[in-house]
């Protein structure tokens, strides 16, 4: 195998802008090197400037290495497809290997893209309009991977999306590392995501990822597409967003399962959803089993999404185990609350059915502290369990109100739908609250170990 080196600028012009677009598509003579991997085993495109195309496939045993944030790719006009795709798809076996993404800026050019085209278009993978249900065609995207192993995207800013940032489906090993997201071109309810994760998956680590989004800045969805994939092995740590749309969707809609996940250092601003954890889709309840989110200091802002109120966690479906470490929840501007345990789905109809046919084993909550004032926040009920509960565990709570009237709670559960058959509350500091826990007797095993309220801390 011979790995090849060519500079960009050696054969093609390089005389578009990262930011602006314009000048000479280049898109066949970049086309030819890329297609050298075929012939040589492997390929090493150098970008040394800027180049307008619309749209490059890669092979195995590719690296394309900007030089700077200032050199890279800009989509041109209507191409209305990603700016970079795998060439051998495939969702379910794995044809491609060794892909790497260095460094750069990828602009998606949004506001002159389609949303989405039929289903026909580049011969990609979708088997009908109907697998992502939400769209009558495939969106359009901007990078885009369906049966890779050791993908590495490292040091890129992703510009103006049309939709999602980025998709992979079906892969392994894969390492996502300080990437920024830079949506300027915001266009309300578009779908203009982050970072999506479809399975079949295993080995993923990602890590400070950034920026704006116009919807979820990171999805792991393992079934989203096939309704049996599993997703496993996921590190992220470190995520900051830049008054995203949405924060983090962990999604599990049917037989696929999300397990063994590491969130950790996730901070910035949202407008409506934090963290989304729940099936979404009413076909199935998921299957979740060990996931560990720690480290949250997200602050809200306005929200824009207004069939459903916000939240900064929802959580719902088959759960063994959900553990949530360290969430800090600072002077809100709002009474949002901090996690609604339980489905609910948007359609309020189907609440009840629902609920019941879910299963959460264990819910951890350890490590919150609850800073806040003013009216806004008044009747604020924090932790809200809206469906049945094995183990509901609360430990290391400081909850602090700095006004004079007690209102509020920390807990409360649903007179229909919600119970927690063994509850845990150990160490707890309540100031300013009328009550802590309102169990309304949907907790028979309850037990307070260490707790400190200057209101009632459980009725």
């Amino acid at each position: 195998m011979v790995v090849r080196t060519v500079y960009a600028s050696s054969v093609a012009t390089l005389d578009s802008n990262v930011f602006t677009g314009g000048g000479t598509n280049v898109t066949r003579q970049l086309q030819e090197v890329l297609d050298r991997a075929k012939s040589d085993g492997g390929v090493h495109l150098v970008m040394d400037g800027v180049a307008l195309v619309s749209g490059l496939v890669v092979h195995s045993n590719t690296t394309i290495e900007c030089l700077t944030k200032d050199c890279g790719f800009f989509l041109d006009d209507q191409s209305n497809c990603s700016i970079v795709i795998n060439a051998d798809r495939d969702k379910k076996s794995i044809k491609t290997r060794c892909i790497s993404l260095l460094g750069g800026t990828y602009n998606h050019n949004a506001k002159n893209q389609l949303h989405h085209v039929p289903t026909d278009q580049r011969d990609l993978v979708f088997g009908s309009p109907g697998d992502l249900e939400y769209v009558d065609g495939r969106m359009v995207m901007a990078l885009e991977f369906y049966g890779v192993e050791y993908l590495t995207i490292k040091d890129i800013t992703i510009r103006d999306q049309r939709s999602w940032a980025a998709v992979i489906c079906n892969w392994r090993h894969v390492v996502v590392e300080n990437v920024h997201i830079d949506l300027q071109e915001h266009m309300p309810g578009q779908n203009q995501d982050g970072l999506h994760f479809w399975g079949p998956g295993r080995f993923l680590t990602i890590k400070n990822l950034s920026g704006r989004t116009g919807d979820d800045i990171l999805a792991l969805a393992p079934d989203e597409l096939d309704r049996e994939s599993d997703i496993t092995d996921v590190e992220v740590d470190g995520v900051y967003m830049d008054d995203a749309d949405q924060g983090i969707r962990l999604l599990s809609r049917a037989k696929g399962r999300l397990d063994r996940v590491t969130i950790r250092n996730v901070y910035g601003t949202y407008k409506s959803f934090g963290f989304y954890i729940n099936p979404w889709f009413s076909d199935g309840y998921g299957s979740f089993g060990n996931i560990l989110i720690e480290n949250v200091d997200l602050r809200q802002s306005e929200p824009n999404y207004h069939y459903t109120n916000p939240f900064l966690f929802r959580i719902g479906g088959n759960i063994e185990c959900l553990t949530l470490k360290n969430i800090r929840h600072h002077y809100p501007s709002d009474d949002r609350p901090i996690a609604e345990i339980g489905i609910p789905f948007v359609d309020k109809k189907k609440n009840i059915e629902k609920a019941h046919g879910q299963h959460m084993n264990t819910i951890i909550i350890d490590g919150l502290t609850i800073l806040e004032e003013g009216s806004a926040t008044a009747n604020a009920e924090y932790i809200k369990v809206v469906g049945a509960v094995d183990n509901l565990v609360l430990k290391n709570v400081m909850a602090v109100r700095k006004n004079d009237a007690p209102c509020g709670k920390i807990v409360s559960f649903d007179e229909q739908t919600g119970s927690a058959e063994n509850f845990l509350i150990d160490g707890v500091y309540c100031k300013g609250y009328e009550i802590f826990a309102d169990t309304r007797g949907k907790a028979p095993h309850t037990n307070i170990l260490n707790a400190i309220c200057d209101g009632e801390p459980l009725k």
